[in-house]
């Protein structure tokens, strides 16, 4: 019986070789909200919220595993992001116990990716994103 798995056993990719996976077949899971990816997001990227903003905080999603399952196969090799690696994180241990294979949290996020210069759907949107963001440092 395979052991759970936790915040240790995530394997955590760079934005360079992120963006040298994505080339070369892997798929980008963007666990942000729907409001965060529509301000900007990597070419591609599936979002599909880890969590929602309410009135009383953030809460998970409880149907996260059910829909990243309709658009992904528990065999496709998924670089998962958010905004700055905290919930890309999580995700992914929900996903490794979930029985995903290949899963890898994006290091840094979005903002990571936004700090190396990589252009997304849409640049100044991003830039917007990147300096508003009060999560980061």
């Amino acid at each position: 019986m395979d052991s759970i798995k936790s915040n240790e056993d995530v394997s955590h990719v760079d934005v360079i070789s992120a963006k040298d996976l994505l080339s070369s077949g892997h798929r980008y899971l963007d666990v942000r909200t729907v409001e965060e990816f529509n301000r900007g997001h990597i070419d591609k990227a599936i979002n599909i919220p880890y969590m929602f903003l309410t009135e009383e905080g953030r809460v998970q999603n409880p149907n996260f595993l059910v829909q990243v399952s309709s658009v992904c196969q528990k065999e496709d090799h998924l670089i998962v992001g958010c905004n700055s690696g905290g919930r890309g994180r999580r995700a992914c241990v929900d996903l490794l116990n979930a029985g995903y294979k290949d899963v890898r949290n994006l290091e840094g996020g979005y903002s990571g990716w936004v700090d190396n210069e990589f252009k997304g759907d849409n640049k100044a949107e991003a830039e917007q994103f990147k300096t508003a963001c009060k999560f980061r440092p």
